[in-house]
């Protein structure tokens, strides 16, 4: 849409110039009287020219804060998923601490059971 408001600005500014040049051209008038319908025309011309700009301002106002609605979407969406994945991650590392701290009791348990038995044989013998 951009690129047609700067299509419609160069066209008017065209048309603009052409025809005050035409009308400098042909004009059967007198000097002032051309002049007086040459800043007429020019002041139409800025007026529109002001309106257009006024216009692909406020639609490019428009079009920035709908891509910064996007962008916040799009950002909170992926900071969700990444949280739901840390979450996922942390609990199976915690899963997995609890299962290496069973191990280990387990193999303390087995190594004090050794040293008793040790302890037993030397004492019996």
């Amino acid at each position: 849409m951009a690129s047609n408001t700067g299509q419609t600005l160069i066209a008017l500014l065209t048309g603009a110039a052409i025809g005050a040049g035409l009308g400098i051209l042909y004009a059967p008038e007198k000097g002032s009287k051309t002049r007086e319908k040459l800043s007429k025309e020019a002041k139409k011309a800025q007026k529109k020219l002001n309106k257009q700009i006024q216009e692909t301002s406020h639609t490019l106002s428009e079009k920035a804060q709908q891509a910064r609605y996007s962008f916040e979407q799009k950002l909170n969406d992926t900071l969700s998923s990444a949280s739901y994945k840390a979450d996922d991650i942390l609990l199976a590392m915690e899963d997995k601490l609890e299962a290496l701290r069973r191990q280990n009791a387990k193999l303390q348990m087995d190594s004090t059971v050794d040293k008793v038995k040790d302890a037993v044989k030397k004492v019996t013998v």
